[in-house]
């Protein structure tokens, strides 16, 4: 497989791993109430950040993943500020990307690749990422996705029509489409079928009025020539004999002909004076159509159909966003990969469209699928957020959603320094350590015993508080240990700030102490 070169590789294939973890702390003012409120997310924040906090409780459970990241084009005006430890790359921080840049496409890859790789651990194995990209970078981002997701889980390029025309003052050969990179995560992804379009169910306007449904009529000669499929057809109403032409035959033999002549499957024609064809029910043809790679505007909108839709939301003449995605493109991303109840990922939402799709489809279906939405600039409340609530408004969409900033980063440098995540936050990070799974449910977390949850027959505990002066005096005692071997006889790991036990001690209760903040990344096997 070939590979990609670019300045700072080196340094950020495996930056994901020594991103700090951040809690998500939740924006009462900014939230919307209604249904499923606590899972659809709005995020604000940097997305690298952002990706990782929600790590330990969305790893391999994201069904759909898109994202619409800067193409590059040199005029976005997008910087790079990844906390990278590279004596280069920290000469890159703090300055916009512009079209004369020589190392612009090194930026964007070193930008790129940490997220990629968080957002293949986000992605379930069922599930499929949609990338969304021009010219600029298309070529670049194919080698990155191969290495990233593998080679054998490319799906497709998909060339979506942006735009029905040109402009006027185009020079050269204007770009009239983008590109859509379509990885699985692995074999396990099921592609589905598309819905039938009502110019396709058009074509099947016969009813006999005898329950099987609307029908149209088919050809019974197929161009093949086959023994049994020659013979002739009687008309019962003339009494003409209809033989297939030389090299052809009928599609069935003679027994099964028959039989469809029988039940009114052949049809001779609107006098009954024709030729025999074959009737051909809708409700046995494919209820769905298979996706391919090309899609036009008219399937799918176009870019100043989604300037149309942002107008409809926040008034007409503003357009709070540049080059909006329309829903119609994001809904057939879920139509191909998610079921009723999946979650949705955008880990550079923009305007909100994901959000604004997901809502569109599940009131279509009767769906109960769910949306997180990541984006850093400053847009984050009065644009995307607020694209939601104003489509929850006015297309009265059963929905709310939870919007977060990023809290403290979870690490050593952090606690030491005094700022503390909350006892939940902090557990559902700790258990993600301990076991390298999702905390299966945070109802069960118990801050007064320190209970975090159980795994592989191991109980997890967290003695801690958010509050320094408490936790300067918290350990693991004597008293402790003895009144949770009461309840809790069998294996314990516990995270804690100290502990008074010595390794006999430990033993007999059944505990494997890790010190925090010191051990805070030593997962246990």
């Amino acid at each position: 497989m070939a590979t990609l070169q670019f300045k700072g590789k080196s340094a950020v294939w495996n930056h994901h791993l020594s991103v700090p973890y951040h809690t998500l702390e939740k924006d009462e003012k900014k939230s919307l109430k209604g249904e499923n409120q606590d899972e659809n997310l709005i995020i604000e924040g940097d997305n690298l950040l952002a990706l990782k906090a929600l790590l330990p409780q969305y790893q391999g459970k994201v069904k759909c993943i898109y994202i619409d990241p800067p193409y590059n084009t040199g005029n976005e005006g997008w910087v790079y500020n990844d906390n990278v430890s590279s004596p280069t790359m920290r000469d890159w921080l703090g300055k916009a990307v512009g079209k004369d840049d020589l190392t612009r496409h090194d930026k964007w890859l070193c930008m790129m690749t940490p997220r990629l790789k968080l957002l293949r651990e986000i992605l379930s194995d069922d599930g499929a990422i949609f990338v969304s990209i021009d010219d600029n970078e298309a070529a670049h981002l194919k080698v990155l996705m191969d290495e990233t997701f593998g080679e054998d889980n490319f799906v497709a390029c998909i060339v979506w029509q942006k735009k029905y025309a040109a402009s006027n003052d185009a020079k050269g050969i204007p770009a009239m489409h983008d590109y859509i990179f379509v990885y699985q995560k692995s074999s396990s992804f099921d592609r589905k079928l598309l819905p039938r379009t009502e110019k396709q169910d058009a074509a099947y306007k016969n009813d006999d009025g005898d329950g099987r449904g609307p029908w149209r009529s088919d050809n019974l000669l197929v161009k093949t020539f086959s023994e049994s499929g020659v013979f002739p057809i009687k008309n019962p109403k003339t009494g003409a004999e209809f033989l297939p032409k030389k090299g052809n035959s009928w599609r069935a033999n003679k027994e099964t002909i028959a039989r469809w002549m029988s039940e009114g499957r052949i049809f001779f024609g609107r006098d009954g004076e024709g030729a025999p064809q074959l009737k051909r029910y809708l409700n046995e043809v494919q209820q769905g159509v298979v996706p391919v790679t090309w899609w036009t505007f008219e399937e799918v909108g176009h870019n100043d159909q989604a300037n149309k839709e942002l107008q409809e939301l926040f008034g007409q003449g503003r357009v709070p966003f540049d080059n909006p995605k329309p829903t119609k493109l994001i809904k057939r991303f879920l139509q191909i990969t998610t079921d009723n109840d999946s979650i949705i990922l955008d880990g550079f939402a923009g305007s909100g469209t994901t959000a604004h799709a997901v809502l569109k489809l599940n009131k279509e279906d009767g769906g109960n699928r769910k949306f997180i939405l990541v984006e850093m600039e400053s847009y984050a409340n009065t644009v995307t957020a607020e694209r939601v609530r104003r489509a929850v408004k006015n297309f009265e969409f059963d929905a709310g959603f939870t919007y977060s900033t990023l809290g403290p980063a979870i690490d050593a440098e952090t606690l030491l320094s005094g700022k503390l995540p909350g006892y939940k936050e902090f557990a559902k990070y700790v258990y993600y350590l301990a076991t390298g799974q999702n905390h299966p449910d945070e109802n069960k977390i118990k801050e007064s015993t320190y209970f975090v949850g159980k795994s592989d027959g191991a109980s997890i505990y967290l003695v801690y508080k958010q509050d320094m002066e408490a936790l300067k005096k918290l350990a693991i005692t004597l008293d402790w240990a003895q009144k949770t071997q009461e309840k809790d006889s069998g294996k314990k790991i516990v995270y804690a700030p100290a502990c008074y036990l010595d390794d006999e001690a430990l033993e007999q209760y059944g505990i494997k102490f890790v010190s925090i903040p010191y051990n805070l990344f030593e997962r246990e096997a």
